[in-house]
């Protein structure tokens, strides 16, 4: 079966967690497209809920399909909060950001009851890093934190789109950094924090309940 399948899979059986009266973080990314579009169809059908966005990209797919969305601030505690992931390993630690949505998505995550994450089977890893690891940094400090990570021997790379420099929805930049050999994943995330001018990184370490994975034509679940 194909990835798209498994990604339209996984992204209906995160529908079934959402019931009436509901508050949903809207994760972004292509597996979170598939999931507002099952939303979609549920609101259309009589479901009642609202949701938070992760990205502008989100909301503006929300609004498509019929999502009544609220603010943050408005939302307050969401009941849960549904989005993909670049990476998930068994100890349920995820690398997220390829999309450069990580800052918001993270919020999302630490402001919800349940976090749900929805995935095709090629992001399950044994080890975290294959995939690059986004960290959004403030313009003014970008170049020189570069420099410190690159003393950290963490190759980064500054994220480009377009031969222009990647901005995010916050307008900051993101530096793809290379975690592989790193073992203590809490220890390496408290360094990145701590160097000023780092907003946030790609590392959702604790905040994930379950995860709902497209393989072949069925769902596999894994739960805390």
């Amino acid at each position: 079966m194909s990835v798209e399948n498994e990604k339209w899979i996984a992204a209906i059986a995160s529908a079934d967690y959402v019931k009436n009266g509901m508050l949903v973080g809207l994760g972004s990314g292509s597996t979170a497209a598939f999931m507002i579009a099952e939303l979609g169809k549920r609101v259309a059908g009589g479901l009642i809920m609202k949701g938070i966005p992760s990205s502008d990209a989100t909301a503006k797919l929300a609004k498509q399909v019929g999502i009544s969305l609220i603010s943050l601030d408005d939302a307050g505690t969401m009941d849960i909060n549904i989005d993909g992931a670049d990476e998930f390993d068994p100890k349920f630690q995820l690398i997220k950001g390829g999309g450069g949505a990580l800052l918001r998505e993270k919020i999302l995550a630490h402001n919800s009851r349940f976090n749900i994450i929805i995935a095709d089977s090629g992001k399950k890893v044994n080890r975290l890093g294959k995939f690059k690891l986004p960290v959004e940094t403030i313009p003014f400090a970008t170049e020189i934190i570069i420099s410190e990570l690159h003393n950290m021997d963490l190759n980064p790379q500054l994220r480009m789109k377009n031969n222009e420099v990647y901005k995010t929805d916050e307008n900051n930049c993101i530096i793809d950094v290379d975690i592989f050999e790193k073992d203590d994943l809490q220890e390496l995330n408290n360094l990145l924090i701590q160097i000023p001018g780092v907003v946030e990184t790609g590392l959702f370490l604790t905040s994930t309940d379950i995860v709902l994975m497209g393989q072949g034509n069925k769902v596999v679940t894994f739960k805390k």
